[in-house]
């Protein structure tokens, strides 16, 4: 199996999770608190190098990959919804998935709710009031409520990158330093 295929596959799994996932709580009405728990659960994946290994790792049994996941859905809070279907990823041995299915229902929240992410690097931090008149521009350019994914990298010298969709907006020095250079070289 290529590694596009292995991708594919985990992406199709993960979106059939989070349908289903979806779906129920949509109907449920509990789309928000299922927001805030994609998050956190999307947090611990981040934040914790033991989980990762657990649901990536064969040598966890589903047993014990099932009362891992359990304990940590008792610990979150998770709701009756997403703690069952982690359990059920876990039985059937699909807990690899589960950065896809945060990823897929965090997507899937954020289109009903007519909400989209830029990814924003900046060359320092932006303060509060930065990031507000941000949201209100690209959400005024968009039509849709813009929520910021913002991130610091100081090699952009100055200015900040801005990915909304399919498109970038690179105002950053280091680019403009580097179209500089290229004018430069054509010229000389």
């Amino acid at each position: 199996m290529t590694v596009a295929n292995s991708v594919s596959m985990s992406q199709s799994i993960a979106g059939r999770y989070a349908q289903a996932v979806f779906d129920i709580t949509k109907e449920d009405g509990g789309l928000d608190a299922l927001a805030q728990q994609t998050a956190d659960l999307d947090a611990a994946l981040k934040d914790s190098a033991d989980l990762r290994d657990l649901i990536a790792s064969p040598i966890y049994s589903r047993d014990q990959q099932s009362r891992a996941v359990g304990a940590l859905a008792a610990k979150m809070k998770l709701s009756p919804v997403l703690s069952n279907t982690l359990q059920l990823m876990a039985k059937n041995r699909r807990l690899f998935v589960l950065p896809q299915l945060t990823s897929r229902l965090a997507d899937l929240i954020a289109v009903e709710r007519g909400e989209v992410t830029a990814d924003v690097t900046s060359a320092v931090a932006l303060t509060d009031a930065q990031q507000e008149r941000l949201k209100a521009t690209l959400s005024e350019k968009s039509g849709k409520k813009v929520k910021l994914n913002t991130r610091v990298d100081e090699t952009l010298i100055g200015g900040m990158i801005v990915k909304l969709g399919s498109k970038m907006i690179d105002s950053s020095v280091r680019s403009k330093l580097a179209s500089l250079q290229n004018v430069m070289k054509e010229v000389g």
